[in-house]
């Protein structure tokens, strides 16, 4: 999971940053396994959470560069974006319905 936050007039292209820069590439990578794009209006600006679902930790790694805590922001995203999460945070799942 990682969180960044946008201007309201750049929250669409930052999802359409996702949607064809992002997430075609992660589709391409072994273990990955789907991704979500969260988003809420919250005052003056849209706070998104991205949440991409892999089979190991070692996957993850992969995708960033060997830390698999290591927010991955292409500079295009960095543009369209007011703040970030410089590092990822992982979970298990514990149990799913």
């Amino acid at each position: 999971m990682w969180s960044g936050t946008a201007r309201p007039d750049k929250a669409d292209a930052y999802v359409r940053h996702l949607q064809q820069s992002t997430f075609p590439l992660l589709a391409s990578l072994p273990g990955h396994r789907g991704a979500y794009i969260l988003r809420r209006d919250a005052g003056g600006r849209v706070v998104f959470t991205v949440m991409t679902i892999w089979d190991s930790v070692d996957a993850i790694a992969g995708f960033s560069g060997g830390d698999p805590e290591m927010a991955v922001v292409p500079a295009e995203a960095k543009a369209l974006l007011m703040s970030y999460d410089t590092r990822a945070v992982h979970w298990e799942v514990a149990y799913r319905l």
